[in-house]
């Protein structure tokens, strides 16, 4: 029996992750998981949720930990992981820390590493920032490529990547999404649903807030939230943000937004709920990369706060829209879908190109045959 090791350390790798390990256990591989703990609390949830147990648990968060200081430890951790497990195949995943660390710890070592959501790029290394250039390390450093989609394989090809390690999938985020989704029907509540449903008018247009990327702190964020303080002025709508619990957001955002009424300022959500809450949301503003993935899949148009997207397709496909971090453009763009129905049904309707649900599927299907 081939033994698969998969390495990931955040709440949005876990998300992707979990769904990827059941996959592959049902296809007969031995299956370990090593969590580094790089978000520990949000992370635990997705495992709790997702049903799983890590079988190594690195835990390396510290406070206000260097990106230096975190890839040291996980190089010194993962030498004993990699030892006592000897796995034919690491399997990482996009683009953080974790991946590029573990990836590079497992070719230090001989072992084949598999790279999911591979060949996204900006080739910009500094946007998104430390995430672009853990993609294109990841990338050399891989002997299988499982691209998300034709775009992200022609990066690949591009970059002299072997045509026959390359399989395009789809984003195994969407295999997650519609788990969740098929969980919430058959139990649509728990205590954070029915604490938000008290909390939030769905009478009024609902704007759903995230943002944490590390290149908006500062004035990113600032900016951010002075868009936002504009946005809720509207007495139709209003503005969630669940509040990401690194300081370098939560300070300035509740110093910023906390007094405002049609903001509601909330603890992060576990995956079902934000699941939930998307699902209930009229559009999503964010910086994040998942969510650009999500979102189309549940008929919400996505504003997305960064100057530049590794998911041109989204932007092709209408789903999304990139609108920097400049306060007007954040106003302008949110009023235009809030005042315009024509343009909120053709970004709400337009196809997501990220996917069928069947990603996971696809992988463990190529790794049958290849290890």
């Amino acid at each position: 029996m081939k033994k698969i090791l998969v390495c990931f350390g955040t709440r949005p790798e876990a998300i992707k992750m979990c769904v990827l390990v059941h996959e592959l256990r049902k296809s007969g591989f031995e299956v370990s998981v090593c969590v580094t703990a790089q978000h520990r609390q949000m992370l635990d949830q997705v495992l709790d949720f997702f049903e799983l147990k890590p079988n190594y648990d690195l835990d390396i968060m510290s406070p206000n930990q260097t990106l230096n200081g975190l890839s040291g430890r996980i190089f010194i951790k993962m030498d004993e992981v990699i030892d006592d497990f000897i796995p034919d195949l690491i399997l990482v995943h996009g683009d953080t820390t974790t991946s590029s660390i573990c990836a590079w710890a497992g070719f230090n070592k001989g072992i084949k590493v598999g790279h999911i959501e591979a060949g996204l790029r900006t080739y910009n290394k500094y946007s998104p920032f430390p995430e672009e250039m853990n993609r294109q390390i990841t990338g050399r450093l891989a002997d299988f490529h499982f691209a998300p989609t034709e775009n992200s394989k022609n990066n690949l090809i591009q970059e002299k990547t072997p045509s026959d390690s390359i399989l395009v999938t789809g984003n195994t985020v969407i295999d997650a999404l519609l788990w969740t989704v098929n969980k919430i029907e058959i139990n649509d509540t728990n205590d954070k649903i029915k604490e938000l449903s008290n909390l939030i008018d769905f009478n009024k247009r609902v704007i759903l807030v995230t943002g944490h990327r590390r290149e908006n702190f500062g004035d990113g964020i600032e900016n951010i939230c002075s868009a936002l303080l504009e946005i809720a002025k509207q007495e139709d709508v209003e503005v969630v943000y669940p509040v990401h619990l690194n300081p370098n957001i939560k300070e300035p955002v509740e110093r910023l937004l906390s007094k405002n009424k049609n903001i509601h300022l909330i603890s992060p959500l576990d995956y079902s709920t934000f699941v939930w809450m998307m699902k209930k949301s009229y559009l999503i503003i964010t910086d994040s990369g998942g969510v650009q993935e999500e979102a189309p899949s549940l008929g919400k148009p996505v504003l997305v706060m960064r100057d530049t997207t590794e998911r041109p397709e989204a932007v092709k496909a209408g789903t999304v829209k990139l609108v920097g971090t400049n306060c007007e453009g954040i106003i302008n763009s949110t009023v235009e879908l809030l005042n315009n129905f024509d343009l909120y049904q053709k970004m709400s309707q337009a196809y997501n190109p990220y996917g069928d649900g069947k990603s996971c599927e696809r992988i463990a299907a190529f790794l049958r045959l290849t290890l």
